[in-house]
């Protein structure tokens, strides 16, 4: 169900009349809930132990990035043109003025009703889908932090607006009136952290499509070559370039970490969950012995399982 309403709204992007929303406001969220769980399984487990307001509204954040990134990566991408782009954002727009374009949009602005979220990032994500229209290759890892900045910092910029601060922990008595700290420059690293791991898992699949993340300037380090990529070698050459990698989103992993305690109580062990989740397809690659060409690299439901009650822990002491 999920994957057909993307596809069919990516197709009524194309047309110059989109339909007024027909369902009510409970049926959009569960659109949204539904998208969740079938593109973002890691993800939506996490959302599973927010407040029902707070997971309804991340549930429609992620529907709406979602559908930005079907824009170009979805099986109409080929259709999509930088006007494409341009109607979309005003799109967003018109959600951010209270007029949803169609159903998916009318949780969109529920949220935005309820919480208070910057349009600045939803158009950052935008510019970032513009850069994979122009180019699929990048020079150095600044190239590519832009990157990651666009399509996944910007998705920790939306959530922290959600999640919420703590206005009573980590301040001094005398301190109480002071404004809590946000965490935004955290929120950013865990996105760029999710990216860079969404780039190692999917190299093989990017490369398919003639597309390559990684940094060419990492390549030349390590003396592996484009060829090398598309044809899938994984040698002594390709493991320590993977081994380099994993250890850059793993630092951002632990900067991210410092963040976490300064999030509002109700909000605390979710993001622990999906930064502990996430975190492990980078164990995954491992395991795989760096085959990311013919290996999915996943986190199994046991480890899952294991890893909740961890992660409450973590969110309680940490």
């Amino acid at each position: 169900m999920a994957r057909l309403l993307i596809a069919n709204r990516t197709r009524m992007l194309q047309s110059p009349s989109p339909p007024k929303p027909t369902t009510s406001l409970d049926e959009a969220y569960e659109l949204c809930r539904q998208t969740t769980a079938t593109y973002a399984k890691t993800f939506y487990l996490g959302t599973l132990l927010m407040s029902p307001p707070k997971r309804r509204a991340i549930w429609a954040i992620y529907t709406w990035c979602r559908r930005t990134d079907e824009l170009v990566d979805g099986p109409r991408a080929r259709l999509t043109t930088a006007e494409t782009l341009d109607r979309w954002e005003r799109q967003l727009e018109s959600a951010f003025a209270g007029h949803p374009w169609d159903e998916l949009d009318l949780a969109l602005v529920d949220t935005l009703e309820r919480f208070d979220l910057d349009i600045q990032p939803f158009r950052d994500m935008i510019a970032g889908q513009r850069m994979d229209l122009v180019r699929n290759r990048y020079e150095t890892f600044e190239d590519l932090y832009l990157y990651c900045y666009r399509v996944a910092g910007t998705v920790g910029l939306m959530s922290v607006a959600v999640m919420g601060a703590d206005r009573q922990a980590h301040n001094a008595p005398w301190d109480r009136h002071q404004t809590p700290y946000q965490p935004v420059a955290e929120a950013v690293t865990l996105g760029i952290a999710n990216q860079l791991t969404n780039i190692l898992r999917d190299v093989g699949e990017d490369a398919r499509r003639g597309r390559i993340y990684l940094p060419l300037e990492d390549l030349a380090l390590f003396n592996y070559t484009e060829q090398d990529l598309f044809k899938g070698v994984v040698d002594d050459r390709w493991r320590e370039l993977m081994r380099f990698q994993i250890q850059r989103a793993r630092k951002y992993f632990s900067e991210a970490e410092a963040g976490v305690r300064y999030l509002s109580p109700d909000a605390r062990w979710p993001v622990w969950t999906a930064l502990m989740l996430y975190r492990r397809i980078l164990n995954a690659i491992e395991r795989n012995d760096y085959d990311v060409f013919h290996k999915r690299a996943y986190v199994p439901d046991l480890r899952k399982l294991l890893d909740v009650p961890i992660a409450f822990l973590r969110a309680q002491v940490l």
